[in-house]
């Protein structure tokens, strides 16, 4: 039985790119990459902490919806535009996810829009209903 569903954050970007903030399939929470947007507002903050905490309320808001939490998250990838910016925002990492302390991977690359410092993707469990 597959029992998917899509979650969406409201973002018109999604529909024009095809594709879901999350994707809840059994027992997992599968979050899309998820940058610094403010999704209501379509505003970016131009300094990379505040971009990782507006990424954490987007990501807390995509689990919730799914019935999961960041506590429940157990893969987390992150991508950054300039290493450098690691020592500034890895403070910020631990405080959302000293609980959780998933599995991580930081990755350095280029990001679609020029405004985006970080994008951060996870995988949560679900909790039991």
């Amino acid at each position: 039985m597959n029992d998917k569903r899509l979650i969406s954050s409201g973002s018109t970007f999604e529909a024009v790119a095809g594709y879901s903030r999350a994707v809840v399939e059994g027992a997992y929470v599968h979050v899309a990459g998820t940058t610094g947007f403010d999704y209501a507002a379509m505003t970016i903050d131009p300094d990379a902490t505040a971009q990782t905490h507006q990424c954490f309320r987007n990501i807390a808001s995509a689990l919730e919806q799914a019935g999961s939490s960041l506590d429940d998250v157990v893969r987390v990838r992150y991508f950054l535009t300039d290493a450098a910016l690691f020592e500034q925002v890895a403070p910020v990492f631990g405080k959302y996810f000293g609980a959780a302390r998933p599995a991580a991977t930081a990755i350095v690359c280029g990001l679609v829009d020029a405004r985006m410092k970080i994008e951060i993707e996870v995988t949560a469990l679900r909790r039991a209903s």
